[in-house]
């Protein structure tokens, strides 16, 4: 019995400190988005994507959120600039089959105001404030807007050009969903959670592709 209870001890630690150790970004407050003399390059919608996953102690959901507008501001085949505007209804959840009535709960669940409350807020929003690359990588500065709460975070990231098309990926990051007032379920302002809270911290990716 001792030892069961170890083993659920370590799994439960584990899962619950899993986000940790992906880049975890620190927030700051909103900065000053500085207008550059280059010509945007539209995003092709199609092509580019957001992951997420957020974890609990019994397990972990992902999924994606497609974006409704985006501009990458390229001078000379470096990024100096962009913006995506996200759409909070393009909410899915990847890890069980979307005909599960679950998947459907789940949706609706994160589309209420107990989470993103995408009936009021139904875009989130990215804007760059600064680009600087070292040793052939980016850290892209921007500020995001989530149930109009902006901050400024930092993220990591890659660009490639061929042929015109230029894609941006990043690395997998962490965020505190706190800082954007998304509470439910979180043990800073619930006591009584037990065993049923919702880790703070959630990753993000995102590959987003400019148009030919």
């Amino acid at each position: 019995m001792k030892k069961l209870m170890l083993a659920v001890a370590v799994v439960f630690a584990a899962v619950s400190c899993k986000t940790e150790s992906k880049n975890k970004v620190e927030v700051s407050e909103a900065k000053e988005v500085k207008a550059t003399k280059v010509t945007p390059t539209n995003l092709d919608l199609t092509a580019s994507t957001i992951e997420w996953k957020g974890f609990k102690p019994t397990g972990e959901h992902f999924g994606t959120i497609a974006m409704s507008e985006g501009q990458l501001e390229l001078n000379e085949g470096k990024l100096v600039g962009g913006s995506v505007v996200i759409d909070m209804n393009s909410i899915l959840v990847k890890d069980m089959p979307a005909d599960n009535e679950y998947n459907a709960k789940l949706v609706g669940h994160l589309k209420s105001a107990d989470f993103f409350e995408v009936e009021k807020f139904p875009a989130a929003k990215f804007e760059f404030t600064e680009v600087t690359e070292a040793n052939g990588k980016l850290s892209i500065s921007g500020n995001l807007t989530i149930k109009e709460n902006t901050k400024n975070i930092t993220i990591p990231a890659t660009l490639n050009t061929e042929n015109g098309v230029s894609i941006l990926k990043s690395e997998v990051f962490t965020i505190d969903r706190t800082d954007f007032d998304v509470r439910y379920g979180s043990k800073k302002f619930f006591d009584d959670l037990k065993d049923k809270f919702i880790n703070d911290e959630f990753e993000l990716s995102f590959e987003v592709k400019s148009a030919a």
